[in-house]
């Protein structure tokens, strides 16, 4: 059972979070997703890809396995070892080569090479987590989403959104308590942009940062 504690601490979060998506769309008003892509299947190629790889890197890779395999159908019955090929770039080729063929069979022998709209279906995917689903519900169908990447993560704990939690799992689940759902897709899209640009891991622009006054990691600097 909450607290009156409990409640008041979530409700200056939900303040916190409302001000924080206030200042970040006027920072970056245009806001999207950095990996190219241009149907549902592309962007989870890409996010499965960009584990542990620079999404520049990714979008220098795809354009290559598209041109190879430019459908569903093609990537499901292209031999791994080829895919590994081209995606080898990315690292982590032979696991990665192989989550793709089986997601992109999956897709086109259950869904006719269609992405599910369902989160719980997109869980079944291979290759597909919770940070993939969500991605996907928000950017290719508009859906409520919480993508926690390592920036969303980051910024969520020098803020003041989370305290010391790293799991994204955990993280995404705080959040959601705290940010109005239609504004946690753009929120975390926007947090990649300013964890970039500003809020730079290990070396945070704090002096010139939008949110100073209200990061709880920025009042201290």
């Amino acid at each position: 059972m909450k607290t009156n504690s409990q409640d008041q601490d979530t409700a200056a979060r939900a303040a916190l979070a409302l001000e924080v998506i206030a200042r970040l769309k006027r920072e970056y008003p245009d806001t999207h997703c950095t990996l190219n892509y241009e149907d549902a299947w592309q962007l989870l190629v890409s996010v499965r890809l960009a584990a542990q790889c620079t999404d520049l890197r990714v979008d220098q890779v795809t354009p290559k396995l598209y041109a190879k395999f430019p459908t569903v159908q093609a990537l499901a019955e292209a031999p791994v070892e080829e895919i590994e090929e081209i995606v080898r770039p990315c690292g982590l080729g032979p696991s990665k080569a192989r989550d793709i063929s089986k997601c992109m069979k999956m897709l086109h022998e259950q869904y006719d090479d269609r992405v599910p709209e369902s989160f719980e279906e997109l869980l079944k995917l291979p290759g597909v987590g919770r940070k993939s689903a969500n991605l996907v519900m928000g950017d290719v169908f508009g859906k409520p989403a919480i993508v926690t990447d390592t920036h969303c993560i980051r910024l969520s704990n020098l803020i003041g959104f989370v305290d010391d939690v790293k799991e994204p799992g955990k993280v995404e689940k705080l959040l959601w308590k705290i940010i109005p759902p239609e504004e946690g897709n753009q929120l975390c899209h926007r947090l990649v942009d300013h964890g970039r640009k500003v809020c730079i891991a290990r070396r945070p622009q704090c002096s010139r940062c939008c949110l100073k006054d209200i990061c709880r990691y920025g009042k201290t600097q």
